[in-house]
């Protein structure tokens, strides 16, 4: 078996279309936007009833929103070239470790289940901006 090694290069995003730009950065600011407001307010609505559940939700929501940022900040990081490869793979063990945790810790303070509660907050940014973007993709017929 023959291995051959492969140059790879990095993708220089700053000839992109400033258009595509826009539309990213509003889409950004959007889904943080939205998560934020839904997930606080449906928080609000679990404290009444729970409080300790509405707290779960709550840190978790701000964890996922703030991952999620955290994500985009260090992939425009690598693609612009400012970021090594091991600094970038290295910045996400860490903010893995640090913002899953959160949501880890607020969901043991309670039943087995609000762990659940509180990582659906969690992930549910980053699951918007999945719908949303193919939604977007979609309209243009990508």
């Amino acid at each position: 078996m023959k291995v051959q090694e492969v140059r790879q290069e990095i993708c220089d995003n700053r000839g992109a279309d400033s258009a595509d730009l826009r539309d990213y950065e509003a889409r950004k600011r959007s889904v943080a936007i939205r998560s934020s407001l839904l997930l606080g307010g449906i928080a609000i609505v679990m404290a009444i009833r729970s409080p300790l559940l509405g707290l779960d939700l709550a840190i978790g929501g701000g964890s996922g929103v703030i991952n999620m940022l955290l994500i985009m900040h260090n992939n425009e990081r690598l693609l612009d070239g400012r970021r090594s490869r091991g600094v970038y793979g290295m910045n996400n063990v860490v903010r893995v470790l640090g913002m899953g945790v959160l949501p880890a810790i607020a969901g043991i303070t309670g039943p087995a289940w609000t762990l659940a509660v509180s990582y659906a907050g969690f992930f549910a940014p980053l699951v918007s901006y999945a719908i949303l973007l193919r939604n977007a993709d979609s309209r243009r017929g990508t």
